[in-house]
């Protein structure tokens, strides 16, 4: 479909906005769901750790510690969960999922530290760290580690059918913009024809156009302008009179 340059500018300012409106719609949904999904996988682990941090008072009083590591075994199978571990209040590790060991940017942090943080362990990936501490801190803290790759996967998942949705919305407007500058550039060709209609027969026959003249858009106020123009060039006179000598 050709494109008159009078309507180029506007069909590009057409396929910009929305191009606009798609990227920033995608990117707010993508902070959105990012955000949701983190705050909520967080806020689930949080609540695992204080269950764990309940659970295991008695276990590590009595230590008893093969308890104390079936207690963690069962949690780190729910899903999210990369591994647990728990530390005394001295720093001491009591029970971890880790194998074959522990990572040494886990040694090497602060293990009474109950702040969120997260960690990339080579060989593992990148995690966010919640913790919970066991009896206020007094019996030590239960530490959780959740997979960040998980969560990417699932927003990835959530945003891939918004795009869909985008993209639909996208290329059908896109094709609707074309469509409606198409049918005003017929318009605007009808207009130039029925023009250079009048210019070349002299304004004779020049009304037998009825669908422009019968409009009543600016196309049809146009159309009936130039059809008053070329009927007062046919009625002016051709020259004026000679005078008497």
């Amino acid at each position: 479909m050709k494109i008159q340059k009078l309507f180029q500018k506007t069909l590009f300012g057409t396929f910009f906005l929305f191009g606009v409106i798609a990227v920033s719609t995608s990117v707010l949904c993508i902070y959105t769901v990012d955000t949701h999904l983190s705050s909520e996988y967080e806020s689930n682990s949080k609540g695992i750790a204080k269950t764990i941090a309940d659970a295991s008072v008695d276990i590590i009083l009595n230590r008893d510690l093969s308890a104390l590591q079936s207690l963690i075994d069962q949690f780190v199978e729910i899903q999210g969960i990369s591994y647990i571990y728990i530390t005394n209040e001295t720093g001491e590790f009591l029970a971890h999922t880790f194998v074959p060991g522990i990572p040494e940017e886990v040694r090497s942090s602060d293990p009474a530290s109950t702040e969120t943080v997260e960690r990339s362990l080579p060989g593992m990936g990148d995690f966010i760290e919640v913790s919970s501490p066991i009896l206020a801190g007094v019996a030590g803290a239960v530490h959780i580690g959740m997979d960040t790759g998980l969560i990417a996967l699932k927003v990835q998942r959530a945003i891939g059918q918004q795009a869909y949705l985008i993209s639909i919305i996208f290329i059908l407007g896109i094709l609707a913009a074309i469509w409606f500058v198409g049918l005003a550039g017929k318009s605007v060709d009808l207009l130039l024809a029925y023009a250079v209609s009048l210019a070349r027969d002299g304004g004779e026959g020049a009304a037998s156009d009825e669908r422009l003249i019968e409009r009543d858009d600016e196309i049809g106020e146009l159309a009936r302008l130039f059809l008053h123009f070329a009927e007062s060039r046919g009625k002016a006179p051709d020259a004026l009179p000679a005078g008497n000598d």
